[in-house]
């Protein structure tokens, strides 16, 4: 019985791609800026070998690798959550979805605050953690909306859950999700609920992304299309819109992602479980936290033992990461980067397979294993099974 494990390792780029430039991002390189880190320890991945892929030079590489790696290109015009989960289930992005660099036009704002009955303040790029610091007493006193965005094709809520419960912010998401459309499709819609006092404002894990529905035919829509279980572990649920997906669960952190997933993998399913640990990106990236992402890393790489053991003969294990988000430069947004690929099990020939143009070129490889393709021209698979 066939199954693969899909890993995203939110935001572990591998260094700057030849277009960075274009995205602001020249010289921007994760993996270096958390490898420098005390807390940096990956012998797992080490071994299956993630210091042998191209360009990666910051630690030794091992001799004898234990996976099939490459070094991922994304070919979409883009560098967010969304773009690069679709381009990994097979769907490129030729045209960049929208960003607001001086905030939603007024028309976007105006129909919010009819629909939702209250007023929006904010409106422009923040940090999210700042933007509550800065807004939330005000919120807090009128009870209106505190909207941003980020450098992402993304549209925030935050709002106090003892002032606009979490339920209600999502139905507020809700509405924005249907104002945000034709030119102002932006990627997501995200509910970011904080509690607290004034001076003590704090997020919690009830974050909620409404995103597009993919464009095209996913992987995710062939498996679950021809008979198998696709299992979204995290926020892939969210970020495929239900689309293709069989099954979900929603975790609060690594950890938890993790778990739920060793969970599925004592389960009898034929076809994919797909994860997303978001800590790395949201907790350390965002927040210009070298050591905890390296720490974060870390912890991913120790549990790296009881995820393989609890493999089975016909079981492959994929890890990958969707874009960069460098902890080491003063910039908190993501960064252009090529991405990790590493793939292991019985049934996989290890090597170096070079610098791939697409991150389409994993979904094509995951379908060849059960015989499927997404029949789309120019994008081939990864020959590292064995016949």
């Amino acid at each position: 019985m066939k199954r693969v494990f899909l890993i995203v390792l939110d935001s572990f780029g591998i260094g700057a791609m030849p277009d960075a430039e274009e995205f602001q991002d020249t010289g921007r390189n994760t993996i270096k800026s958390v490898s420098k880190s005390r807390e940096f320890y990956m012998p797992n991945m080490a071994s299956l070998g993630l210091f042998s892929i191209d360009g990666v030079d910051c630690k030794e590489a091992v001799e004898n690798i234990n996976g099939a790696v490459a070094r991922m290109t994304e070919s979409s015009k883009g560098k967010d959550t969304t773009i690069g989960h679709w381009e990994i289930a097979g769907v490129i992005s030729k045209k960049p979805l929208p960003t607001y660099p001086n905030g939603f036009p007024k028309e976007v704002i105006e129909a919010l605050e009819q629909a939702a009955g209250r007023k929006v303040i904010c409106n422009k790029p923040y940090s999210g953690t700042e933007v509550i610091k800065d807004y939330g007493e005000e919120h807090m006193k009128t009870g209106a909306l505190i909207c941003y965005t980020s450098a992402d094709s993304v549209f925030q809520i935050a709002a106090h859950e003892d002032v606009i419960p979490v339920e209600e912010l999502y139905d507020i998401c809700r509405m924005a999700r249907k104002i945000l459309q034709g030119e102002h499709s932006v990627g997501r819609v995200i509910a970011r609920p904080f509690t607290g006092a004034a001076g003590d404002f704090v997020r919690t894990a009830n974050r909620h992304d409404f995103s597009l529905e993919p464009q095209e035919e996913t992987m995710l829509d062939i498996l679950k299309q021809n008979g198998k279980e696709v299992l979204a572990v995290g926020k892939i649920n969210d970020i495929f819109a239900g689309k293709g997906i069989t099954e979900h669960v929603y975790t609060k952190n690594n950890d938890e992602g993790v778990e739920k997933t060793l969970e599925f993998m004592k389960r009898r399913f034929e076809g994919i479980c797909f994860t997303n640990l978001v800590d790395f990106d949201m907790l350390y990236g965002h927040r210009n936290d070298v050591h905890g992402y390296a720490k974060a890393l870390s912890r991913f790489d120790n549990q790296l033992t009881k995820i393989i053991d609890n493999m089975r003969e016909e079981d492959v294990l994929i890890i990958t990461a969707d874009h960069g988000c460098d902890p080491g430069t003063p910039s908190t947004d993501h960064s252009r980067e090529y991405t990790p690929l590493i793939i292991y099990g019985n049934r996989v020939r290890p090597g170096n397979y070079g610098t791939r143009p697409t991150f389409a070129q994993i979904a094509e490889t995951i379908l060849s294993y059960f015989e499927l393709s997404l029949n789309k021209e120019g994008i081939e698979k990864i020959e590292c099974f064995y016949k």
